[in-house]
């Protein structure tokens, strides 16, 4: 992984409608960069949700969608790269294992830029830092260019609104008080791992939607996923 450092430290935090960036391969890197320099100068760490990018702006979040199995995460460009020919994203063993690409070590993917954050700004409810695994299927092949998919599926009866996902617990409790005046549904849900704040639970997708759109309007980035 290259050692350089950026001097964009300062990404607009703000949602995207730029829609999908590009499809292609991705892969993925673990324990031999663990620890390393990013490309943005902060150290890599295989168990954040980070993946490198050609191009992108450092802080730029991009959701990314494994159209074999369709199996969504939201990732944060954090370094340059992949180095591999014909690769479009180099993932963190963290955001390969919420594809489940892991064994494979490869899948087709389809980008699109929802965001970006400054990790250097102080926490705030309006830079929340999105972490989060998506489990709502995609249809990538349904969806006209520039769309998101957002389909009902019909394994799925449930959908929630997902603001953010946090290693620390406290941050997601932090975060879910600071909505909880506003959006009285807010929660917190652990896994052990993620602390993940989610508003909401509907029965329509389109209804999740309009919520995560509302949420968008003030700065905060989320996505839809399966209710759990």
């Amino acid at each position: 992984m290259s050692a350089a450092c950026s001097g964009n430290h300062h990404p607009v935090t703000t949602p995207s409608t730029a829609g999908p960036v590009s499809r292609g391969m991705a892969s993925w890197y673990g324990s031999k960069f663990d620890g390393r320099r990013t490309a943005n100068g902060e150290r890599y760490d295989m168990r954040q949700l980070t993946a490198a990018h050609p191009t992108l702006p450092f802080g730029t979040l991009v959701q990314v969608t494994n159209v074999e199995n369709g199996r969504q995460v939201v990732v944060r460009i954090n370094d340059r790269g992949p180095f591999g020919r014909r690769r479009v994203i180099d993932l963190s063993y963290a955001a390969a294992r919420e594809l489940r690409m892991v064994g494979p070590g490869t899948a087709r993917v389809e980008l699109a830029v929802i965001g970006r954050f400054d990790p250097m700004a102080p926490g705030s409810p309006a830079q929340p830092m999105l972490l989060a695994a998506a489990a709502v299927p995609a249809a990538p092949d349904a969806a006209s260019p520039g769309t998101p998919a957002a389909a009902a599926d019909p394994a799925i009866d449930a959908y929630t609104v997902q603001v953010g996902a946090f290693g620390e617990a406290e941050r997601a409790e932090a975060l879910q008080r600071d909505l909880a005046g506003r959006y009285p549904a807010a929660v917190v849900l652990s896994d052990g791992t993620w602390s993940r704040v989610q508003v909401g639970r509907f029965g329509d997708r389109e209804e999740a939607e309009t919520l995560r759109a509302e949420l968008a309007a003030s700065g905060l980035a989320a996505i839809v996923v399966a209710a759990r």
